[in-house]
């Protein structure tokens, strides 16, 4: 495991120069987009914040699972084949648990982290607007 960490951590950072570099701008903003968007329907239908939700709501938390892999199976498959494409272009070779790690930290982790504060954000000022 530590072995996979710390050859992760450099290849990782090694990503960030070179081919394809321009998707560790994109995907992120685009989970974060469709996190703003996902986020905003939580707030109007009035459901408490997401990832506070799936931990610790066990009668919901599949269905919440679903919702929130709908919001973002699209972008998580773009992140996954781009690292994909990257790894072939630049290293001749795949190694697909660092593809999967790199499409969760560039599309699941910003969408997770961002959905719940949009939503509570956006129900507090409601609430301060009504009052």
């Amino acid at each position: 495991m530590g072995n996979f960490l710390g050859t992760f951590v450099s290849d990782f950072l090694g990503r960030l120069d070179g081919p394809l570099h321009f998707r560790f701008f994109l995907q992120p903003l685009m989970a974060i987009l469709l996190a703003v968007r996902d986020g905003r329907k939580d707030a109007r239908e009035g459901r408490p914040a997401y990832g506070w939700a799936v931990c610790t709501d066990p009668t919901h938390r599949r269905q919440l699972l679903v919702d929130g892999w709908k919001g973002i199976s699209r972008v998580f498959v773009l992140a996954y084949g781009l690292d994909v494409i990257y790894q072939i272009v630049v290293w001749h070779g795949l190694r697909a648990a660092q593809a999967l790690t790199v499409a969760l930290v560039l599309a699941v982790i910003p969408y997770v982290l961002l959905r719940g504060p949009v939503n509570r954000l956006l129900r507090l000022g409601r609430k301060s607007s009504t009052a």
